[in-house]
């Protein structure tokens, strides 16, 4: 079946990092437009990064701008996180879709994601 599988949450102190891993079971992750979304406790789902097929083009929310780093590797894509902040415990999704108009457009425009991953739980607590 077509599934995204994250990885790499945990429990992080304030300040630390962590590296998110997003891979793919029954496709070929590489031609699939990736966003990073979460979820925080009582918060609606939020775009957190985007990255294209090519991985020529990212984008990042305001909130973490400056402190998360999306990469694409071998049928990866990871999401490296830090000066991490309890703001932004949450789980984390992983999500691609097959085409895509601009990256931006993927992580703001509410675009339908035709694959999503489990999530992975992110706390970050002292």
């Amino acid at each position: 079946q077509l599934q995204l599988v994250e990885s790499g949450g945990g429990l992080v102190q304030p300040g630390g990092s962590l590296r998110l891993s997003c891979s793919a079971s029954g496709f070929d992750l590489d031609y699939i437009a990736i966003g990073w979304f979460r979820q925080a406790p009582g918060k609606e789902r939020e775009a957190v990064s985007c990255i294209t097929s090519s991985g020529s083009d990212l984008y990042y929310a305001d909130s973490v701008t400056g402190r998360f780093t999306i990469s694409r590797g071998k049928d990866t894509v990871y999401l490296e996180m830090n000066s991490l902040k309890p703001e932004d415990t949450a789980v984390y999704y992983c999500a691609g879709r097959t085409w895509i108009t601009t990256v931006s457009d993927m992580c703001t425009s509410n675009y339908e994601m035709h694959y999503w991953g489990k999530g992975t739980l992110v706390t970050v607590s002292a």
